[in-house]
């Protein structure tokens, strides 16, 4: 007969919008094991497991921090309140919180007062005082500056009728899985399970229980938007919205490698991946992207999560995984990989190449380096990388009337490049062979390129020289590492595709008024952003949307991140942003290539 040994959760935290899946060990007279889903349907030794999950609600009701949403909230601003931002946003959870957060804070006031534009002299006796309880004492100096508008008051809690002893239960659901609602934050949530004999219907023993922290909502960024960078003067010009497409590239992180070793200062909560892929899919459908370019998609993930709730959205989807079948002594089935979706109601497949540099390597060492130094050689060169290059044809007319009846293709490439710094030569030679070959499709066919992805190069590098000039420099220092001789003669190292990185729009000279702040967030010795890649450890860019600029405009880009924001949370990932990277988004609009 079946027993319930224990029921344990892997998330210590509950968030809304994000499943609870409890393990459940079970014992069996000849063993000990992890129960799935046993259904009455589907019994295991005459038995089945029953369900359910209760909302133990307090007679207090229980407010939350907006920065730190695992703590209850002491503290309100009043000047929220006054401006009328969102209730939730105004709660914190201790004095020296409110005083950290309100260079951030106070954005949300200015916004609200250009808004309503009537707050005037009255926020100043509004926020001349801060007001606390207990532990949160009045700011002093040192914690505050006196000229910053800064007002708080307590928060005290609202009584609900008392049932059981001061507790409110409510069952919310009879399934193994559930997911926490907007009705669920600030309370406790508990799991029963008990075994049924399926003949009797009777329970077997006692019901085991576990109960969870307090709910907290899911935090929810600031919305980035799209900036337009083109001023069209005349109509012949304007092209319609439905014939411009955008590209959205963006590294999510792997689940393997959101450890806490690495990201010691993301909450674990918000590192698992229960929380993660919903915090992602929220903002990947909410891009709206024609063309989504994903990297670091564990395989499984991308079978179970992403390629089934992204055709819910209207997406078809391609895949690549690395070339691994083992990752630290993972099984194959959680390499990770990249993945192309598209909207079926804006494209249709035309074809696909996949790129694996591992048999590149092997190619090249068969042709070229003796057989002495082969092993050592695919040692340096094999590093499982791959690209995913889709060919695409749009299902929209944007090329006017000079072209009727042209089919409009596409080429969208997708890749990860190695990682390792010390290996310039090998992250070079990666993109070099991608180049080559896009090189052959695009003279096959005459077609714009799309070049995505994460390539480990930041401006300045012979990798991005090679991507945005078309060459590298022979004395460019990158070149000194090259212990197998694959970067030489430097000459080989170009390609002729017209190549232009998508962002540096944002610098060019008379592209619209009010760009000033995204700008700033531009370096202007490269064009390019300040940084895509943003940890504790390092920040800088290494991802990009590369195009052809002989028949593709940029017609506007996703606002780029401002690290202070950011570095409140001290990087990413954090509770807003699930990866490590940032996400890009170009939108295009196709041109008649230019003749010469």
């Amino acid at each position: 007969m079946l027993t319930v040994l224990r029921v344990h959760l892997p998330s210590d935290i509950p968030i809304v919008g994000c499943e609870l899946t409890p393990y459940v060990l079970l014992r069996r007279p000849d063993k000990t094991l992890w129960a799935d889903d046993i259904s009455e349907s589907a019994s295991l030794d005459g038995c089945f497991l029953r369900y359910k999950w209760y909302r133990v609600q307090s007679d207090k009701k229980i407010s939350i921090c907006s920065v730190h949403p695992s703590e209850q909230a002491t503290l309100q601003c009043l000047g929220c309140v006054k401006v009328k931002i969102p209730v939730a946003k105004s709660y914190h959870c201790t004095a020296k919180c409110f005083s950290d957060a309100w260079q951030h804070h106070r954005v949300l006031h200015e916004r609200a007062a250009i808004a309503e534009s009537e707050n005037g002299a009255e926020d100043e006796e509004l926020f001349g005082r801060f007001n606390s309880t207990g532990a949160a004492a009045s700011l002093s100096s040192s914690q505050s500056n006196p000229n910053l508008a800064i007002a708080a008051t307590p928060v005290f809690p609202a009584t609900i009728t008392q049932r059981n002893g001061g507790e409110t239960w409510f069952e919310v659901g009879r399934s193994k899985t559930y997911t926490p609602t907007a009705d669920d934050i600030g309370n406790v949530l508990q799991f029963e399970c008990v075994v049924i004999e399926a003949e009797t219907k009777l329970s077997v023993g006692h019901a085991s229980t576990l109960l969870t922290s307090r709910v907290i909502p899911a935090p929810t960024p600031t919305p980035r938007r799209m900036v337009p960078v083109v001023v069209h003067l005349d109509n012949d010009v304007r092209m319609s919205s439905t014939g411009n497409f955008t590209v959205l590239s963006y590294n999510v992180l792997c689940d393997m490698y959101a450890t806490s070793d690495s990201y010691s200062y993301c909450p674990s909560w918000a590192l698992s991946w229960p929380y993660r892929k919903q915090n992602l899919l929220r903002e990947i459908v909410g891009y709206g992207a024609d063309i989504v370019c994903l990297q670091e998609i564990q395989s499984d993930h991308f079978e179970e999560f992403f390629g089934p709730e992204l055709d819910k959205h209207g997406y078809e989807a391609l895949y690549k995984k690395k070339t691994a079948e083992l990752i630290n002594g993972n099984s194959a089935s959680i390499v990770d990989g990249c993945a192309t979706f598209f909207r079926r109601g804006r494209f249709s497949h035309v074809k696909k190449y996949e790129v694996e540099f591992n048999k590149a390597a092997q190619s090249l060492t068969d042709a070229f380096i003796p057989a002495p130094q082969k092993k050592i050689s695919l040692n340096r060169l094999v590093k499982d990388n791959v690209a995913l290059i889709v060919v695409l044809e749009a299902k929209f007319s944007n090329l006017g009337v000079d072209n009727p009846g042209k089919r409009q293709l596409v080429c969208v490439a997708n890749t990860h490049v190695n990682v390792h710094q010390e290996l310039k030569d090998v992250k070079l030679w990666q993109v070099h062979t991608l180049l080559k070959g896009l090189e052959k499709i695009a003279s096959s066919a005459d077609i714009p390129m799309l070049v995505c992805g994460d390539f480990n190069a930041v401006p300045g590098s012979s990798t991005h020289a090679l991507l945005a000039t078309g060459k590298v420099d022979p004395s460019h220092p990158d070149l000194a590492v090259d212990p197998l001789g694959i970067l030489r003669p430097s000459s080989k190292l170009t390609h002729n595709l017209p190549l232009v990185s998508a962002y540096s729009s944002f610098a060019r000279p008379g592209v619209g008024p009010g760009l000033e702040q995204h700008r700033r967030r531009i370096d202007a010795s490269t064009n390019d952003p300040l940084f895509t890649n943003c940890t504790r450890d390092f920040i800088g860019t290494v991802d990009y949307i590369f195009y052809s600029a002989d028949c593709l405009m940029v017609e506007s880009l996703l606002e780029l991140l401002d690290e202070d924001s950011l570095r409140k949370d001290t990087a990413l990932p954090s509770p807003e942003w699930s990866s490590d990277h940032i996400a890009l988004m170009a939108e295009f609009r196709c041109n008649p290539k230019r003749r010469g």
